[in-house]
């Protein structure tokens, strides 16, 4: 039996007795470049990964969330992919992939990639065979071309701006060495935006769902998926007629802006849950769609993807009235499509919420819904954080989201209660927001620098030397082994609370406590057991019960602010 077959048919016994093992699953994402360094070259990698097997195990999650593994320039974190079929040679081999996935499910962890359909990289064949052809061929219908306005076509053929910053189109030299057309690229620049009106496209992907399957990867994370399907014919909408916020989500709630969540790209999906369905258990997929509330459902819809992330915990205050207006309605729209709710506060492209809840908020300098964004561009001033604050609602909210029905997604280095790097030098920065967007966009560097495993050594043990980027002196106190086994520390926490979600989880339902106070949000979940979290600053007292777990240390039967307890 060859080895795919034999990760296969692992990955398919593993799975068979739970198919819907995603709709409660604690999914854990590791960015690879920064989670563990196996070789000491500075970059985190996929024997790393394979190391810390045992680590991810004992956690106590349900699955990994693999960020891009692939060959890649880095022109943005490894979402610019050379080859999609292909592990970067600086992290690795298909080799080392299948021992990866092999050890994960022989620890009773499932496996979701990350794939970028929107957009490939500017060196991936494809495109350097659109640059060596001529107007109007095939290997450039795979991309959107465009002549340029203008007299000699020297305008970009609208006045769009790119995601990252500067404009949406970039002019290429043709083969005769005059200047030539336009392509598309939303993102980057060195990301150019895929034609997925081509039928080679849509086949191209199919193949790539199946070739990652065929490896033992249970489902997959669809990055920007509400962007693959444009309308762009002409004349093209001026940036004016365009929303301010360059999103979509809120001048167009009708899928009619020319590039974002038109209805159109649910047809692709369909054609992949074809994919999906061929696999026992069918695999899964989960939707980055930044879009209109109303129509994250038909991401969602098992006739598509299955499920779609929820952003909506993540930009809200540390505030209960918001809180529960956010989870009621969300667990309203599952119930009514069918999907599973998603929960998240961190990821590889937002500041720590340990972090962000530390900031002041609501104080008419920062805008409500501190994303930090604002703080680390005006140098990260320590007098304007509060750590110890920030830690504890930070505490007090995830264990209040591993209480909720549905999947929870965490970030790496949340469940040891890791702070934005905000002290990261101009000249080590690696993000393209940063540099595309100086003095507006600080980017995303961090959130994304390497993990402390130890407290001492060249990189506090993410490998045998320095790590790609800076870590600061500080993160020792965050390390791996300063917590393991440390009764009350973050990482102790996240272990008990998740190995106690595993035990109580039963139906995706909860219901509301009525407490009499605003600032103190109480629910129960089938089984006799409830969550409760105080908001405020005042301690409250705690409903009769026993206590299984506490996000911090209770005070003589109350419950301090900032604090969430789970009872039975």
């Amino acid at each position: 039996m060859s080895t795919t077959a034999t990760l296969a048919t692992l990955s398919d016994s593993n799975l068979a007795a739970d198919p819907n093992w995603w709709r409660q699953a604690s999914v854990y994402q590791i960015y690879p470049r920064s989670f563990s360094d196996s070789n000491g070259d500075g970059l985190g990698d996929i024997k790393g990964i394979t190391a810390k097997v045992p680590y991810l195990k004992e956690l106590g999650i349900d699955a990994v969330w693999l960020s891009p593994f692939y060959p890649s320039a880095l022109a943005d974190g490894g979402y610019d992919v050379d080859d999609y079929r292909d592990v970067d040679p600086k992290l690795g081999t298909l080799d080392d992939f299948a021992e990866m996935s092999a050890a994960l499910h022989e620890a009773g962890i499932k496996l979701i990639a990350d794939i970028v359909p929107n957009h490939s990289s500017d060196r991936h064949e494809w495109f350097k065979e659109a640059l060596a052809a001529p107007k109007g061929s095939v290997a450039r219908e795979r991309y959107i071309f465009r002549d340029g306005l203008g007299k000699n076509g020297e305008l970009p053929p609208s006045d769009w701006d790119s995601v990252f910053g500067g404009p949406a189109w970039e002019r290429i030299t043709e083969p005769d060495g005059t200047p030539g057309q336009w392509y598309l690229h939303i993102f980057a620049k060195e990301q150019p935006d895929l034609n997925w009106a081509n039928r080679e496209i849509r086949d191209d992907f199919l193949k790539t769902l199946r070739f990652w399957s065929d490896r033992g990867v249970d489902g997959f994370r669809v990055d920007v998926a509400h962007a693959l399907t444009k309308d762009l014919t002409e004349p093209l909408l001026s940036k004016a007629e365009l929303t301010e916020d360059n999103t979509g989500t809120d001048g167009f709630p009708d899928g009619s802006h020319p590039f974002w969540d038109r209805d159109e790209v649910h047809e692709i999906y369909a054609e992949w849950r074809e994919v999906f369905n061929e696999y026992n258990p069918p695999r899964t997929a989960v939707a980055e769609a930044w879009v209109h509330a109303t129509r994250r459902a038909r991401y969602a819809s098992p006739q598509g993807l299955g499920q779609a992330f929820n952003f909506d915990l993540l930009q809200a205050d540390f505030d209960a009235e918001e809180f529960q207006e956010i989870i009621t309605r969300n667990l309203s729209e599952a119930t009514a499509t069918g999907a599973s709710s998603t929960w998240v506060f961190s990821n590889h492209d937002v500041v720590r919420h340990a972090t962000r809840y530390g900031l002041p908020m609501g104080d008419g300098v920062h805008a409500k819904g501190q994303d930090g964004k604002g703080w680390l561009l005006a140098g990260a001033p320590a007098e304007e954080l509060d750590t110890e604050l920030g830690l504890r609602r930070a505490r007090a909210a995830s264990l209040l989201m591993l209480a909720l029905p549905g999947s929870a997604y965490l970030y790496q280095g949340e469940e040891l209660g890791l702070q934005e790097v905000g002290e990261i030098p101009d000249a080590e920065r690696q993000d393209p927001a940063f540099f595309r967007n100086k003095g507006v966009e600080i980017g995303r560097d961090g959130c994304r620098v390497p993990l402390p495993w130890a407290t001492e050594g060249a990189s506090f043990g993410f490998g045998a030397g320095d790590a790609h980027l800076p870590q600061p002196e500080w993160f020792s106190r965050y390390a791996v082994d300063a917590q393991d086994g440390v009764e009350g520390s973050t990482l102790e926490l996240y272990r008990k609370a998740l190995k106690l979600r595993r035990e109580l989880q039963t139906a995706e339902e909860l219901e509301w406590v009525e407490t009499g106070n605003s600032q103190v949000l109480q629910f129960s979940r089938h089984g006799g057991w409830q969550s409760v979290t105080n908001f405020g600053v005042v301690p409250v007292e705690l409903p009769a019960g026993e206590v299984l777990l506490s996000s911090g240390p209770l005070v003589a039967g109350e419950l301090p602010g900032n604090t969430t307890a789970w009872l039975r």
